[in-house]
């Protein structure tokens, strides 16, 4: 029997690609989004227009955090999975908007459980991060790692949804799998996200900025591959888990770059900054858990995924 599931922020980078998938395996989604603009809600809009052509899709624009309007329309639905994505995402406007993330993160994230807890349904999986690991200097950071000291108010907020996940599994016997993505690129991506913008930058003849003067390493994930795994993450609907999904490969920030120069056919101009308030120096996953309870296992290389999403931004960009 294929699923009912809702999606929260289906409109967003990770909801989008995994909301088509969803549809493509012919399942029935409800995706909800309140379409903000903390970046440009043309691209929202225009993920929003491939997913309405199948008919399995119903879409409603609402807030998470407004739990009037969002529990009639769950009850409706009635879905025996949920998928939690709605969240205020980035760490530097954490800086900027603090109540953003509070209303999102927290106050969006236990409507969107208790409504899970009331209508009896058969597994929540939500968005966690990699920042929950903050300055952890022990690579690759695994699950089994400490993560109480988070550096940035967007990662302690989602610190609090795994302890809030917890204590409802526990209470409730919720099953709840919380996904901890590590630095999500591709087609259809965020532009506030770095190789978004260094795309940007290097087409408009701009400077980019490199923070920490270069010596960042980031574990880069390809979108296919966090789908691949929140999908197993769906089917497999762990009692009260918390899995890593990355690529389990730390790359230097500079050869990142100049994969984006290579695919582009053209070269950046840099400028080298120090490190921002509540960036990590350094991210790298752990997926032996995940491997092992889940059958991750990702497959697309740093060189391939740059290339696919050159190839879309300029498409897109045309």
């Amino acid at each position: 029997m294929k699923n009912k599931i809702l999606v929260t922020g289906a409109a967003g980078f990770v909801g989008f690609h995994l909301t088509l998938s969803l549809l493509k395996d012919g399942n029935q989604v409800f995706g909800i989004d309140n379409l903000n603009d903390y970046y440009n809600v043309k691209l929202k809009n225009d993920r929003l227009n491939k997913l309405k052509k199948h008919p399995n899709f119903i879409f409603k624009k609402l807030d998470i955090s407004c739990n009037e309007s969002i529990s009639k329309s769950f009850k409706d639905f009635n879905p025996n999975i949920v998928v939690n994505l709605a969240a205020q995402a980035g760490v530097r406007y954490s800086l900027k908007n603090p109540y953003a993330y509070t209303d999102s993160n927290l106050v969006g994230f236990v409507n969107i459980i208790e409504l899970c807890r009331q209508c009896n349904v058969e597994g929540f999986i939500y968005a966690s991060s990699s920042s929950v690991y903050g300055k952890n200097s022990k690579t690759p950071f695994s699950t089994q790692d400490r993560t109480d000291n988070p550096i940035s108010l967007y990662a302690a907020t989602k610190k609090a949804n795994e302890l809030i996940a917890h204590s409802y599994s526990h209470l409730y016997n919720l099953n709840t799998t919380g996904l901890r993505y590590f630095t999500v690129y591709g087609p259809w991506g965020r532009p506030d996200m770095a190789y978004y913008k260094f795309a940007d930058s290097i087409k408009n003849n701009k400077t980019i900025q490199i923070f920490n003067y270069g010596k960042m390493k980031r574990d880069f994930t390809y979108i296919d591959d966090i789908v691949t795994g929140t999908k197993l993450a769906i089917k497999k609907n762990h009692k009260c888990e918390v899995f890593n999904l990355g690529n389990n490969k730390s790359e230097k920030i500079m050869d990142f770059v100049e994969l984006i120069e290579k695919h582009f056919g053209k070269k950046a101009k840099i400028e080298m900054q120090t490190i921002q308030p509540g960036d990590v120096k350094e991210t790298y996953a752990d997926i032996e858990k995940s491997k092992d309870a889940l059958g991750y296992s990702p497959n697309i290389n740093l060189d391939k995924g740059i290339m696919l999403f050159i190839d879309w931004y300029k498409k897109y960009h045309q």
